[in-house]
């Protein structure tokens, strides 16, 4: 079961993120995000060092979800293994708009060293999808896989601009079917 200090420290994540998400993370103070979970935004320290800790450890857990997503597919076939990273991100995506709006408009924000372990994280869950592409496309240039998980990525991750506009599975439906067909790739 968990304790009351980690179930405050993940209201108060949750909090930061739709904040930051929101408005910005330069438009939100820590007593704003002390206040949305019911605290004083001094309050905050006991739990955290400061809003760079809290954005760093937002982002983190994105990646790290996503990379532990990818890595678990290791052992499929790798048709499954395709299958299983397009829902895992799409449904990422779908379910979390504002956490990737936040990756996109906040990552300079983020301590340095942070920062650095997003990316590693992001190139390792890159070459999960390049590993399984390789695979189902033995002739294909691995420059050319990873170009097209890339594209991909930015596919499923135009979420934010379009939240609400279709029906979640209608949504995760589209996306998977026109992911799929960017990852069509040919060796030529």
């Amino acid at each position: 079961m968990a304790t009351p200090t980690r179930n405050r420290r993940a209201e108060i994540l949750d909090a930061a993120a739709g904040l930051f998400a929101a408005r910005g993370f330069h438009g939100v103070s820590i007593e704003d995000i002390g206040a949305a979970v019911g605290v004083s935004g001094p309050a905050l320290y006991r739990h955290f060092r400061g809003k760079e800790a809290l954005l760093g450890e937002i982002l983190l857990d994105i990646s790290a979800r996503l990379r532990e997503q990818g890595a678990a597919t290791a052992a499929l076939p790798p048709a499954e293994a395709l299958s299983a990273l397009l829902s895992g991100h799409i449904a990422f995506a779908v379910q979390h708009p504002e956490l990737i709006r936040l990756h996109e408009r906040e990552l300079h924000n983020m301590p340095e060293q942070d920062r650095r372990q997003v990316r590693r994280s992001q190139r390792l869950y890159v070459e999960e999808w390049v590993n399984v592409l390789s695979d189902l496309h033995p002739d294909a240039p691995s420059a050319r896989l990873r170009s097209a998980v890339h594209a991909v990525f930015g596919l499923i991750n135009s979420t934010p601009r379009t939240a609400g506009e279709l029906p979640p599975e209608q949504m995760a439906g589209l996306l998977e079917r026109m992911a799929r067909a960017a990852l069509k790739v040919s060796a030529d």
